[in-house]
C-alpha cells in the first residue's frame, strides 16, 4: 500500500510540475490534422523548445507518440511541441512538408505564450519524421515562407530515417529487389516522393546542404545494424561535415527501428546518453 501511495504522489507531482495543451490548431485551413501538442514545466518562461515531427511513413502515425521524451526535455529545461501534418494519399510530399513547416510558423509565433523561447528551437524527429526533421533544417525555403529563419535553430535530432538522400535509397532498395528477382514496390520511395529524379534530389536533405546558410549542429541517431538508415545516416553526416556543420553520428546497438525511438528519455540508454551530451552542448552556447 505504502508504495502505491509513493507512486500515486510521484505521478501527482509530475502532473504538477507541467502544463499540457492537446490539440492545438495550427492553420487555419481547419484540418483534423492541422494541430499540435506542447508540453511546458511548470511557470516556463524563455525556454529552449523542442519541435518533434513523428514517424509512420508519411502515411501514418501521430503527434502522441512520444512516449518519455517530453519528460525527459522539460527535466532538461525544455518546451516540448509535437505536431500533426496531413499524410500521403491524401495530400502529396510538397504539401505534407509545408504543412510541417506550418506547424513550425505558428509555433515560433506562439512559443512565448506557452513559455518557450521562438530563437532557440532544436527540431527532432523520427523516421518519416527524420526525413522531415532534416529537411526543414537544410533547405530554408520552407521556413521562409512561413516568415522564419535558420536563426531560430540551435539543433537538429533526426532519429533511424533513411531518405536523407532520395536517389541513393530508390536506388538502393529497387538493386536489391532486382538482383534477387523480386517483383518491384508498389508505391515505395520512388512513388512517394514524386515520381521524378528531380523531386527526388529536391526532397533530399544532403542536396541544401552548404557553408553560410545558418544551417544548425546536427545529433544523426540510426539503429547501427540496419544498413539502409546506417548509409544514410553516414551519408548525411560526411555531407554536413565537409560543409563545416558540426555533426555527430551515433548508431544505436542491440535496438531496432522502434525501440531506438521509444527508449529516447530512459535512464541509461546509449542513445539518450548521446542526446544528453549533445543537448548539453547546445545549451552552453
Amino acid at each position: 500500500m505504502k508504495l502505491i501511495v509513493l507512486s500515486f504522489l510521484a505521478l501527482a507531482a509530475t502532473a504538477l510540475a507541467q502544463n499540457v495543451k492537446l490539440n492545438i490548431p495550427y492553420a487555419e485551413y481547419g484540418h483534423a490534422r492541422h494541430v499540435l501538442d506542447i508540453y511546458s514545466p511548470a511557470n516556463a518562461k524563455n525556454l529552449p523548445v523542442v519541435f518533434w515531427i513523428h514517424g509512420g511513413g508519411w502515411q501514418q502515425g501521430s503527434k502522441e507518440d512520444v512516449k518519455l521524451k517530453p519528460q525527459w526535455f522539460m527535466d532538461k529545461g525544455f518546451v516540448f511541441v509535437s505536431t500533426n501534418y496531413r499524410l500521403l494519399p491524401e495530400v502529396d510530399m510538397g504539401t505534407l512538408t509545408r504543412d510541417v513547416a506550418n506547424a513550425f510558423g505558428w509555433m515560433e509565433k506562439h512559443i512565448a505564450e506557452y513559455g518557450g523561447d521562438p530563437k532557440r528551437v532544436l527540431v527532432g524527429g523520427h523516421s518519416a519524421g527524420a526525413e522531415l526533421a532534416a529537411l526543414i533544417c537544410t533547405d530554408d525555403r520552407y521556413l521562409k515562407a512561413e516568415g522564419t529563419t535558420f536563426d531560430c535553430l540551435i539543433g537538429c535530432v533526426p532519429v533511424d530515417g533513411d531518405t536523407y538522400d532520395v536517389p541513393a535509397i530508390i536506388e538502393t532498395a529497387e538493386t536489391r529487389l532486382r538482383v534477387h528477382h523480386l517483383p518491384p514496390r508498389v508505391n515505395g520511395h520512388r512513388e512517394k516522393f514524386g515520381g521524378t529524379p528531380e523531386k527526388h534530389i529536391d526532397f533530399s536533405a544532403v542536396t541544401h546542404i552548404a557553408k553560410g546558410k545558418s544551417i544548425p549542429p546536427f545529433l544523426i541517431l540510426h539503429v547501427s545494424a540496419h544498413p539502409d538508415t546506417s548509409a544514410q545516416a553516414a551519408r548525411l553526416g560526411n555531407s554536413l561535415k565537409e560543409a563545416g556543420i558540426p555533426t555527430t553520428v551515433f548508431g544505436a546497438k542491440d535496438t531496432s527501428h522502434v525501440k531506438l525511438n521509444d527508449d529516447l528519455g530512459l535512464p541509461n540508454d546509449p542513445a539518450t546518453k548521446a542526446l544528453d551530451t549533445f543537448v548539453n552542448s547546445l545549451l552552453k552556447k
